[in-house]
């Protein structure tokens, strides 16, 4: 049974393939009961975020879990295979722990990506495809990133995707503070950006949301006001900062209507920024004179500030993450003789109460205890040590490695034997 890891992300692919392969949480239940059905995969998790689609599985083989990623998702296999990676075994344990320290995100070092992973690793529990090996793959994972942030300087001057974002704003409007501000959808990435723009108190901040009441908790935080997500094109319009980030399978921001939204505001510049994968804005809108749209991928060479200061702790984090590889391989490579060592201890009690009775009739009997425990023992000896001595005896070939191997079984004195 093989561990590996089969993914596409932000390093591999542009965000035209990326989101093709994505999975939004209320989906990736159903998607994960599919991919271990037939018995192709046995353990599965899926990491879905807008820099990476990774698939985490237990299974005799990746050819399974790539055609059901090209099946499910209906991409060609022509389409994504260029940029596809796959981790067996030991890369993919090292991966794993990389990504859950931030060692392999777009921003080094974002703290973000923990939780994005907690929350997979949650939603494959519920959806009982998490068994015992990922479950302590990604338990380890979680402590190896535990130990990189506590111990190095790998989080220190990240600049995230949503200060970066105030920052291109920055390079439009001088000033944020005079600008009326719209975020669109209420979630994670959604917050951090809305804590980020409301720091430098712009004059009117909006949270568009399909649920009105989640957007009037995320809404309330900020003194802001919250609007249907249908509501947004009549009043897009109104502002000047356009954030959005939904789990939309497609654009709820069309071309059309941001052309209307330009002509209505006499062609004022629109900043905006689409941190959702799939996008939420079409492509096309970029093309517009008056619209900076800015996506993840455009957001990278901002994030890349800070970068030096950290490029030290880069180090320092690979050597604990190599340290836990050996230890989780070593936790597995055990693992994998639990069978054996379960048969093993079953035939050897088998055995056991198979003498035990034979003795106790012969009490019964009333023969001398003596006589049956002496007989006792010598007929579990014979026993337990008949299938090793056969093995011996039988070897063909060179039978140092076998006789070595008993000499270490059974705790022999190296001289036991040589025939001396």
């Amino acid at each position: 049974m093989a561990l590996f890891t089969l993914g596409i992300n932000h390093r591999m692919a542009p965000l035209a393939v990326r989101e093709q392969v994505a999975f939004h949480a209320e989906e990736l239940r159903r998607a994960l009961t599919d991919l271990t059905s037939g018995g192709r995969v046995h353990e599965a998790a899926i990491l879905s975020t807008c820099n990476r689609t990774e698939l985490y599985c237990q299974a005799d083989a990746p050819q399974g879990a790539l055609q059901w990623l090209e099946h499910y998702r209906r991409v060609p296999h022509h389409a994504i295979e260029p940029y596809l990676y796959t981790h067996p075994d030991r890369e993919a344990v090292r991966h794993v722990f990389r990504v859950a320290s931030g060692l392999d995100s777009m921003v080094l070092g974002e703290p973000q990506i923990l939780g994005q992973m907690k929350e997979a690793v949650r939603i494959a529990r519920e959806a009982g495809t998490l068994g015992a090996t990922l479950n302590k793959l990604f338990q380890n994972s979680f402590a190896v990133a535990k130990d990189v942030r506590s111990t190095t300087a790998i989080g220190t001057n990240i600049v995230s995707m949503a200060a970066a974002a105030v920052r291109l704003a920055e390079r439009i409007f001088e000033h944020i503070a005079g600008q009326r501000v719209l975020f669109i959808g209420a979630g994670e990435m959604i917050e951090l950006c809305a804590t980020h723009f409301a720091a430098q108190q712009p004059k009117q901040i909006v949270i568009a949301n399909r649920t009105i009441d989640r957007g009037r908790g995320l809404a309330d935080r900020f003194g802001a006001t919250a609007i249907r997500l249908e509501d947004v094109g009549e009043r897009l319009a109104e502002f000047d900062i356009v954030v959005s980030c939904t789990a939309s399978q497609l654009p709820i921001i069309g071309l059309g209507l941001v052309e209307r939204a330009i002509r209505a505001r006499r062609h004022r510049p629109i900043f905006m920024v689409d941190l959702a994968v799939p996008r939420d804005v079409e492509v096309e809108v970029g093309e517009l004179d008056d619209v900076f749209l800015y996506t993840v991928d455009d957001l990278a060479q901002v994030v890349e500030s800070g970068l030096e200061s950290r490029q030290s702790a880069v180090l320092d984090a690979e050597a604990i993450v190599a340290a836990r590889v050996d230890r989780f391989l070593l936790w597995l490579q055990t693992r994998e003789t639990v069978p054996v060592i379960r048969s093993l201890r079953d035939t050897a009690e088998r055995t056991r109460r198979h003498e035990m009775e034979h003795a106790l009739k012969l009490l019964a009997k009333g023969e001398d205890p003596a006589t049956v425990l002496d007989q006792l023992s010598h007929r579990l000896t014979n026993k337990f040590l008949h299938s090793p001595t056969q093995a011996l005896n039988q070897a063909e070939g060179d039978r140092s490695e076998l006789q070595a191997l008993a000499t270490r079984l059974f705790h022999l004195h190296p001289d036991a034997h040589s025939g001396e």
